[in-house]
């Protein structure tokens, strides 16, 4: 029995990541959760006692944490900065495709709809964010060594790359994702260049 409540407190924090990333937080019932995650529709409320805005919070910086290390995971599986950038992006542009143009960021479509209606909710994706700004000024830093210059390049590839996830998906075309790629990749270039050139 012991067993049984993580994996139904798992169930229910997937199916409902997946259904708010798809259906975005208005577009997901908790009714649809529960089935689902294959879970009675009474333990959500045990494990999520807060209700949809407990478990939208707690699966935004989950899900959130976990794409982000994803992300500086592929940064990190290149050594040249600049090719590393370029390959997120193409890596980012394959997967879009590869889910139907779905899916892309786990936290954006939630961030859109509670930014002026859900305090508990904005927080949540902000703190999301904030972390990720963090986490790539730090991965920046590594060759840029002006902190505002390595922060506003982390701050660049967020916009750049949740822009491009829009553009591509409403034209169902990684295109967008590729022109990002090479976009944050020059800005990045430009960033490198020795300050003392004339």
């Amino acid at each position: 029995m012991g067993h049984e409540q993580p994996d139904t407190r798992t169930r229910i924090q997937e199916a409902a990541t997946t259904l708010f990333r798809r259906n975005g937080y208005p577009g997901t019932g908790l009714k649809r959760i529960a089935v689902e995650a294959n879970a009675p529709f009474g333990s959500i409320y045990h494990f999520f006692p807060g209700g949809k805005q407990q478990l939208a919070e707690v699966t935004v910086r989950t899900a959130g944490a976990e794409y982000g290390r994803t992300v500086l995971a592929l940064l990190e599986s290149v050594a040249d900065p600049v090719e590393s950038v370029e390959r997120a992006f193409g890596a980012a542009a394959e997967n879009l495709a590869a889910a139907d143009y779905a899916d892309a960021c786990p936290i954006a479509t939630v961030a859109l709809e509670v930014a002026s209606t859900d305090e508990v909710l904005r927080v949540a994706t902000a703190d999301v964010f904030a972390g990720w700004i963090d986490a790539g000024a730090g991965w920046f830093g590594r060759w840029v060594p002006d902190r505002d210059a390595a922060r506003s390049l982390a701050q660049s590839l967020i916009m750049l790359l949740e822009g491009a996830f829009v553009l591509s998906r409403a034209a169902r075309d990684p295109e967008p994702l590729r022109v990002a790629g090479r976009s944050m990749a020059a800005l990045l270039r430009a960033a490198l260049e020795p300050a003392g050139r004339d």
